[in-house]
């Protein structure tokens, strides 16, 4: 007899969790990409619960996906600070020195980057703050002992893996097909968002292609890998979108300060052809996502 589905989704939530818990001290020692590898593990975590709840009891599962959003949305202040500074630092550094004046320079930076670091900073204090809390050591605790024993459904628990992982697989999938063939009916001012949603769905479908993967071996992780790819596509856009607005804003402040807004100016060009040039790779990873499917797949278990 072969793997039983409630066995494949242990190791996969055990394998995530170890993810979870081993980022902690570095995120509370502040070391580099710390936070990021802490949300990504909390996100991927909650995407599993999700995708595989149903072999899950549903009362429990909620409980814990709401706890899991509460933890990845404060470490997601802090990522998207980081990010944000990261980002800016790097679009100031490329301007050359014709460009800008040192005292356009200095106060850009400023705005943009200083800025950006004193919101880490805060944010990563919330962070460690929650981090502290009875709620978050109730979450943890509760993960350590879902890492062997998850609130199965024993009687979809029992089911071969392979069916049940493959139809996973399968829904993910067609999920992002559906979002994929709606964004060219959308208005210009809807599709970012549904972009976005996109994106979103293509995580979802590559964490449940990774928690797969020891079912369904290559199918998995073939699949996986192109939705990864589509979702970095769009993450990158949605960045350059979301940075493009920032700068516009922070451009704002300065108009209101006297002060000069051509290097905003400059950096929020800069972010539209980097939102267009991943729009021009956006269409292959899409056909890519719909033309691989695994080859176990069945219908509803």
């Amino acid at each position: 007899m072969g793997i039983t589905a409630g066995t494949g989704l242990i190791a996969a939530l055990s394998d995530d969790v170890d993810r979870l818990t081993t980022a902690e001290p570095d995120v509370r020692a502040d070391a580099e990409d710390s936070v990021h590898q802490m949300r990504v593990a909390t996100r991927r975590l909650r995407s599993v619960l999700r995708s595989y709840k149903t072999l899950l009891r549903r009362e429990p599962v909620a409980a814990a996906t709401a706890e899991l959003k509460w933890l990845a949305d404060l470490l997601g202040v802090a990522r998207d600070a980081e990010v944000r500074a990261d980002r800016f630092a790097a679009l100031l550094a490329s301007r050359s020195p014709e460009d800008i004046s040192p005292d356009a320079l200095a106060a850009a930076t400023a705005r943009l980057v200083a800025a950006e670091r004193a919101r880490y900073d805060a944010a990563h204090a919330d962070v460690l703050a929650a981090l502290d809390t009875e709620r978050y050591r109730t979450l943890h605790d509760l993960l350590i002992q879902w890492r062997t024993a998850p609130p199965l459904r024993s009687s979809r628990a029992a089911t071969p893996a392979a069916e049940l992982f493959g139809f996973v697989l399968h829904r993910d999938q067609e999920r992002v097909e559906s979002l994929i063939r709606a964004e060219p009916t959308v208005s210009p001012a809807d599709r970012v968002e549904l972009l976005h949603d996109i994106r979103k769905s293509a995580k979802r479908l590559r964490y449940s292609c990774e928690a797969a993967e020891q079912v369904l071996g290559a199918a998995a992780t073939e699949l996986g890998s192109r939705a990864k790819r589509l979702q970095t596509i769009l993450g990158d856009h949605r960045d350059a979108v979301e940075s493009r607005e920032a700068i516009l804003e922070r451009a704002a402040g300065a108009e209101a300060a006297g002060e000069s807004t051509a290097i905003y100016q400059h950096l929020a060009a800069a972010e539209q052809s980097a939102a267009d040039r991943e729009l021009d790779r956006y269409p292959a990873a899409a056909r890519a996502v719909s033309s691989k499917r695994p080859r176990q797949l069945v219908s509803d278990p």
